[in-house]
C-alpha cells in the first residue's frame, strides 16, 4: 500500500485487512520508497497512489513493471483525467480507483483484479 496521507494508508489497510484472504505485506509513503519495498517483497497487488513525494506512481509502477512484471497495479487516485486514467491502463495496471469511491469500490477493484480482470472506477 503506497500513499503519502498517512490516515487513508490507514483506511486502505484496515478496509483490506478485513478480507481473511489478504494480507498486507508492506507500507511505503513515497515513490522511492515503493520502488525499493516492491523490489524487496515482490508483493502480488500493488495499491497506489499517483501523486506521490520523489517519484509519481505512474514512474513508481513503470519501474516496479521491470523487475516485478507478475506484481498487479491499482491506481487508488484523487485523478480523475479521463487522459491519465487511459495513460495507466496503457502502462498495464490492472485497476483505476477514485478515492472518492475508495469505500465502495477498492473492494471490489481488488477482488476483480485477484481474480485476472481489470476495473475502474466510473469517472
Amino acid at each position: 500500500m503506497v500513499d503519502d496521507y498517512e490516515p487513508f494508508r490507514r483506511f486502505v489497510c484496515s478496509t483490506l485487512r478485513k478480507r481473511p484472504t489478504l494480507q498486507i505485506v508492506g507500507e511505503a509513503s513515497d515513490g522511492v520508497e515503493a520502488v525499493q519495498k516492491a523490489e524487496e517483497l515482490k508483493p502480488d497487488l500493488i495499491i497506489l497512489d499517483i501523486g506521490l513525494p520523489t517519484l509519481n506512481g505512474i514512474e513508481v509502477a513503470r519501474r516496479i513493471y521491470t523487475f516485478s512484471p507478475r506484481s498487479k497495479v491499482i491506481f487508488v487516485t484523487q485523478e480523475s483525467s479521463p487522459d491519465v486514467m487511459q495513460a495507466t491502463l496503457n502502462l498495464g495496471v490492472w485497476g483505476y480507483v477514485l478515492k472518492t469511491k475508495a469505500g465502495s469500490d477498492l473492494v471490489a477493484a481488488v477482488e476483480a483484479v485477484l481474480l485476472g480482470k481489470r476495473f475502474v472506477s466510473t469517472l
